[in-house]
């Protein structure tokens, strides 16, 4: 894959590169937070009832809210969480469902048999409604959201490798290495597991909005992040019931959902275009 072919088929998607900006730009405001935000105190959570359900001005670009808490500043500093709440969820359900997936798929036999029916188990359930109940068990807080959200989401990870490592397991360089007396383990590590990897980038990227999305409504819930801790989804719930006389305030954090969520779905489709061969020849 040559740097010139990525950086083409780039330049190619004007969408791609305006998520790519997006999110950098996230990444970015979320490590500058307490250089960006105007008022940092208050997106820690500081009242300043003075100055409750103030509408955007200059002073507040945002508007406040209810406790007279600049909402610009609690936006920036909730990029933090979402951010972090979102990479460790996939983070965490690649660890455990990547790992199951390609045993299931190199060994096959029993060891399919249990890995895939335990999937089969956890699949049965709509994500979101397992991640509720999971979090309901565990108790309140971003840990526990993080966690319950993971859980649910493996399997899907499981299922990728394991078509991966079936595909893969039958190609002359892994036979060739089995008859060299190579051990499995070190055959998944060298050969299996760099070969699936394309597809999985692919699908980790794509869902990165999506568990960035649903750890917001375990927040809008009651389950994930509490407060005063600034979080999109928690001040849209803490929003909601002044929508009607105060719409800004949970109209903000929603936007930042929203552009959040699209910038990384682009994404995705840029990741997917750069790595999949038969697009690359496509677009070139």
């Amino acid at each position: 894959m040559r740097k010139e072919e990525t950086v083409k088929i780039l330049l190619r998607n004007k969408l791609s590169l305006i998520g790519l900006a997006i999110i950098a730009g996230l990444i970015l405001m979320a490590i500058l937070a307490p250089v960006l935000a105007p008022y940092p105190d208050q997106a820690l959570g500081e009242p300043n009832l003075q100055e409750r359900l103030q509408p955007p001005s200059r002073t507040h670009l945002f508007g406040t809210d209810h406790m007279g808490r600049d909402i610009l500043s609690r936006v920036i500093y909730g990029a933090r969480t979402s951010l972090l709440m979102g990479f460790s969820v996939v983070a965490l359900a690649l660890l455990i469902g990547v790992p199951l997936g390609l045993m299931a798929g190199y060994f096959s036999g029993k060891t399919d048999l249990v890995i895939m029916r335990v999937t089969d188990i956890f699949l049965a359930f709509p994500p979101l409604l397992l991640a509720l109940l999971i979090a309901t068990s565990l108790g309140r807080g971003m840990t526990n959201a993080i966690v319950a959200l993971a859980i649910s989401w493996w399997p899907w990870y499981t299922r990728l490798a394991r078509g991966m490592a079936i595909s893969v397991k039958e190609r002359p360089y892994v036979e060739a290495s089995k008859a060299m007396g190579i051990s499995d383990w070190k055959i998944m590590l060298r050969h299996v597991l760099p070969n699936s990897l394309s597809p999985i980038i692919v699908q980790a990227t794509m869902d990165m909005g999506s568990a960035i999305l649903e750890a917001a409504a375990l927040s809008f819930l009651g389950l994930g992040v509490q407060p005063p801790t600034p979080d999109w989804g928690l001040m849209v719930s803490e929003g909601k019931d002044y929508f009607l006389n105060y719409w800004w305030y949970p109209v903000f954090p929603g936007l930042a959902i929203f552009i959040t969520v699209m910038a990384f779905n682009l994404l995705g489709d840029a990741v997917r275009e750069v790595i999949d061969p038969r697009l690359r020849r496509r677009l070139l």
